[in-house]
């Protein structure tokens, strides 16, 4: 419900807003390999929660920090 605005940026297109918090982690890519591991695997349960209760991605990016 307190969900922000945000603005993604891509290198073709125009930038898109939303509010999707998929959305928003796909679009995180780190320079450190390795913290980039880990941020993809927390892209990974943010998807997998979204695709299994269409909600909460929140939650699930939180509890698997």
């Amino acid at each position: 419900p307190k969900g922000r605005n945000v603005v993604l940026d891509k290198s073709f297109g125009a930038p898109r807003i939303t509010k999707d918090g998929v959305s928003v982690a796909k679009e995180i890519e780190l320079e450190d390999k390795f913290e980039n591991m880990g941020a993809q695997m927390v892209k990974e349960v943010a998807s997998r929660t979204n695709d299994e209760a269409g909600d909460g991605t929140t939650t699930a990016t939180v509890l698997a920090q």
